[in-house]
């Protein structure tokens, strides 16, 4: 790979850092899923549940605890760095900066926090890649406003980006606006706050939310680049080729329309215009949006790269009997490929299409790439002689990290990769503890329960091994 490419790891915030009532920090909406599946479910998808039904005195919330990073950080980011890393992506959470998203000044414990955590990655030398909003949204926000479905949430981020990038000029160079930003379309309240009445127009909201994120962040890319010229800002999607089950011309048309579904917010963050396509599909959907002649104005400030998460590739089919063979993939579900196998959740593992996705990104913006996720979910196992032996994990990463190499030489100009994830966390789809993507095992339960010992896996001295022979 190119001398001065990014090998590391990815974090959330909101995933690792518990302390979700301390030092001034806000209600987010991350806090409020909670453990119990069929509930947390109903939260994600619907949103109106979690602010109705939020009691901490009969449900256990995993992120108020998580690995509790907010006190351990510098432990875990010397671990981190000892894998010989040389980049670390993280978040901000938008409530520890401004509790209720409307203060007129920051949360200075927050920030206090955030640059103590900055600093320390660059102590070790780690380039610091920033998500500026990952599936957070202070409370008081979609309270008062229905989260991204106002156009005051515009204002309300710019505050916050005038923050980030004041505070961070010259310390941070690399920034993503919105994690997997067309998850909006999927898991509405945790992409966007969203929440829905009994006959509300769903695709109608969801679709108005995601314009007033994309002119947000091509707001914040323009600002980006005014306080700091050196600043590199990306949009970021949940990336995996859409694949049709077969040669039927119904098929591929399928998978063709799948695979714009995703691109439609890349093709406009880089672009810097909507696609004739989506004009054509609101069109047909009679979906109306709110947008302004200024707002056309803004989204032509466009991306300095494209970044994207890869779990697994995906498969579409018009055929009924073979739309009955599901398999889970996330929020994502999936016509079963049956050239693959799966992880223990039903995601479908497929390095080949890590490739083509990488390429057909490439193709289509020619723009530099930077995968900020990747990885595998798996019941991990400590040992009674603190081992955990994750054979599996290192199978999948080796071959995918196999298929980055490939798609260079297929002429993809790749900046970075970012393994998902450094250290355990909980599940930001199905809060569980038990689902670990980690070289860093974490002694903690999908109770809670735990140590919080930290433990390195078979797969963290592989990883620093292959690094060494790789970078």
């Amino acid at each position: 790979m190119k001398k001065d490419f990014l090998y590391g790891v990815g974090t959330s915030a909101s995933q690792i850092e518990g302390s979700y009532a301390v030092d001034g920090k806000g209600l987010s909406m991350a806090d409020l899923l909670p453990a119990n599946k069929k509930k947390r479910f109903s939260c994600v998808q619907d949103g109106s549940f979690a602010l109705a039904n939020y009691d901490t005195q009969q449900e256990y919330y995993p992120t108020h605890n998580a690995i509790d990073f907010y006190h351990t950080y510098k432990d875990d980011i010397r671990l981190l760095a000892g894998l010989g890393i040389n980049s670390i992506r993280i978040s901000i959470m938008w409530s520890r900066i401004f509790p209720t998203g409307e203060e007129n000044e920051p949360n200075e414990a927050g920030l206090t926090f955030y640059k103590s955590v900055v600093d320390e990655c660059l102590k070790y030398g780690l380039e610091p890649i920033v998500t500026i909003s990952h599936f957070d949204i202070p409370v008081h926000l979609i309270k008062k406003y229905g989260g991204w479905a106002s156009r005051k949430m515009i204002d309300a981020y710019l505050k916050l980006c005038q923050v980030l990038f004041t505070t961070f000029k010259n310390k941070v160079h690399y920034w993503i606006t919105f994690n997997e930003i067309n998850m909006i379309l999927h898991l509405p309240f945790v992409g966007g706050g969203l929440c829905f009445k009994e006959g509300e127009n769903k695709e109608q909201k969801m679709y108005q939310a995601a314009h007033y994120q994309l002119v947000a962040s091509s707001a914040a890319t323009n600002l980006a680049h005014q306080i700091d010229p050196k600043n590199n800002i990306g949009c970021m999607l949940a990336a995996g080729e859409v694949y049709p089950f077969s040669c039927n011309p119904d098929d591929i048309l399928a998978a063709l329309q799948k695979n714009r579904e995703q691109y439609f917010f890349s093709d406009i963050q880089v672009r810097g215009y909507y696609p004739s396509y989506a004009r054509e599909l609101f069109d047909q959907k009679q979906i109306k949006l709110d947008i302004l002649p200024e707002d056309n104005e803004i989204l032509k400030n466009t991306v300095d790269f494209v970044s994207l998460s890869y779990y697994s590739s995906r498969c579409v089919s018009v055929d009924p009997k073979v739309q009955q063979n599901i398999t889970n993939g996330n929020a994502f579900a999936s016509v079963k490929n049956p050239y693959l196998d799966v992880s223990d959740w039903g995601w479908q593992i497929d390095p080949v299409g890590f490739r083509i996705t990488l390429n057909n990104l490439y193709d289509r913006y020619q723009k530099p790439l930077m995968v900020v996720e990747n990885g595998l979910g798996a019941v991990d196992k400590l040992t009674s002689e603190q081992e955990v032996h994750d054979t599996y994990r290192i199978d999948y990463l080796q071959k995918h990290l196999s298929a980055l190499q490939d798609s260079q030489k297929d002429g993809v100009d790749l900046i970075g990769y970012m393994a998902w994830s450094g250290i355990d966390s909980v599940s930001a789809s199905t809060g569980e503890m038990s689902k670990r993507y980690g070289f860093l095992y974490v002694d903690y339960d999908n109770s809670g329960q735990g140590s919080g010992k930290r433990v390195k896996k078979d797969s963290y001295f592989w990883f620093k091994n292959w690094l060494t022979k790789n970078s």
